[in-house]
């Protein structure tokens, strides 16, 4: 079994947090079933799995649930043995949006408390929008991701111990010594290869078949194109269409998303696709960077929804679409081989798995800056730029970015394949591999300690 950072989500939530219904979203094929059924079998006695997309698609055995009532009755017929009660019997409600008004349900099933319940779906975002009721304050969603880099190294073989006297050395910006620095790049280039999706890790885990593990990447792909196209008739043909471009968009100089490109037609804008552009962020298999051109903390509030990039969610699904079976494009320096997009990607992939929203920087004058984070200690905006060629450290619209007094920005990191690390006019340039440790939780919970207020 893949060693996964979600179990102690689920195990934390399970065992402390009596009270909401914890709703698992993300893209399909990322092992969030998987990982639900196995926690969900080692905490309670009792463990009920209904796969409501199955149900739709078969006997409509839910299809007509409407009370608390009619959903235990169905419940009681189709597990074989007596059910519990709420402490020792999980109900997990898979691919919950399949049907909508089972979510407006929860909120009930919750204020009973007769069972625990979880669900789960890979288009919750969607099918949140379209419920008439939403169950805010009895569920608590958390957003599921494929496996990131640090994951990938405990899958080959990389101890959590090692990886921590590594972490010692990110925090106080300390250069590995050679054959590490190798060992962690190959490493990286794996995983730019096989990527995060676990049926692919395994594919790869069981005899190292890139063959294999290609199959499961166009297998997944595809089945993200179906799933993209079920939105109605109206949309389907431009969702699929948006997501289809996406490699091409990202070879662009400028990577984001020309909207008269998605239907040859001129005088489109973002607000012509806004519903299709929200369908595939919410169903996971893309991810969406917003642009910024008066970048302040909080980058929140300076966010452009009119100019906007899109990568895929996987990058082995990305590597797997530019270069097939030729590994030697990513595993050898290959001079016509521009790797730039697929470094972006997995940067990308990596602070959308960390928590972090993401942004760009877009300006006429002064050019584009591939990530813009918050620095929540520092109270300022901390830019990222992403180099896979030699020439790490020519970049004009950092530098300039850098060199505009108003934004306030003391500080910002380029990552490249270089093992050294060092400073240069307020850039601190690090190994690539190294993005896995950009974390935006607070660690220190004593810094979230608010003061006592003063008598009066």
């Amino acid at each position: 079994m893949l060693e996964r950072k979600f179990t102690s989500v689920l195990e934390d939530f399970l065992l402390e947090n009596q009270n909401k219904i914890l709703l698992v979203n993300g893209a399909r094929q990322i092992g969030k079933s998987y990982l639900i059924r196995y926690v969900g079998k080692r905490l309670f006695a009792n463990f009920v799995e209904i796969n409501l997309k199955e149900d739709k698609e078969g006997e409509q055995v839910f299809a007509a649930v409407h009370t608390t009532n009619d959903l235990y009755m169905r419940l009681s017929n189709f597990y074989s043995k007596p059910l519990g009660d709420k402490s020792n019997t999980l109900v997990f409600l898979n691919e919950i949006q399949s049907y909508p008004h089972l979510m407006t349900m929860l909120k009930f099933l919750n204020q009973e408390g007769r069972y625990r319940f979880i669900a789960s779906g890979s288009q919750l975002g969607v099918a949140l929008a379209q419920t008439p009721s939403v169950p805010l304050g009895s569920i608590e969603i958390q957003e599921m991701y494929p496996l990131d880099f640090e994951e990938f190294l405990w899958a080959t073989g990389i101890s959590k111990e090692w990886i921590e006297s590594i972490h010692s050395q990110y925090v106080n910006e300390e250069a590995l010594d050679e054959s590490t620095h190798n060992l962690l790049l190959k490493r990286f280039q794996y995983y730019l290869l096989v990527g995060g999706l676990p049926e692919a890790i395994n594919a790869y885990l069981e005899d190292r078949n890139m063959l294999k593990v290609r199959k499961v990447h166009q297998d997944i792909h595809n089945l993200y194109r179906i799933d993209s196209s079920q939105y109605d008739a109206e949309h389907k043909l431009k969702i699929r269409r948006i997501y289809d471009m996406i490699p091409s968009n990202l070879e662009n100089k400028k990577k984001r998303v020309v909207y008269k490109k998605i239907e040859n037609k001129t005088g489109k804008h973002f607000s012509d696709y806004a519903d299709e552009f929200e369908y595939l962020s919410n169903s996971g298999v893309a991810i969406e960077v917003l642009a910024i051109s008066n970048p302040r903390f909080p980058l929140a509030e300076s966010e452009q929804k009119h100019l906007v990039k899109l990568y895929l969610n996987d990058v082995g699904l990305l590597t797997s679409l530019l270069y097939g079976l030729n590994v030697n494009a990513v595993l050898q320096d290959i001079r016509s081989i521009n790797l730039g997009t697929v470094y972006e990607s997995v940067v990308a992939q990596e602070l959308k798995a960390h928590g972090f929203p993401l942004r760009y920087y877009d300006n006429k004058q002064k050019g584009e800056v591939d990530f813009l984070i918050d620095n929540y200690e520092r109270l300022q905006v901390l830019p990222l730029e992403i180099k896979s060629g030699k020439d790490y450290t020519e970049h004009s619209a950092l530098s300039k970015f850098l060199a505009t007094p108003e934004y306030g920005i003391e500080r910002a990191i380029v990552f490249s394949n270089e093992r050294e690390i060092f400073q240069k006019k307020g850039i601190t340039y690090m190994p690539i591999y190294y993005c896995m440790f950009l974390k935006k939780d607070v660690t220190d919970t004593n810094a979230v300690v608010l003061p006592e207020l003063e008598t009066i």
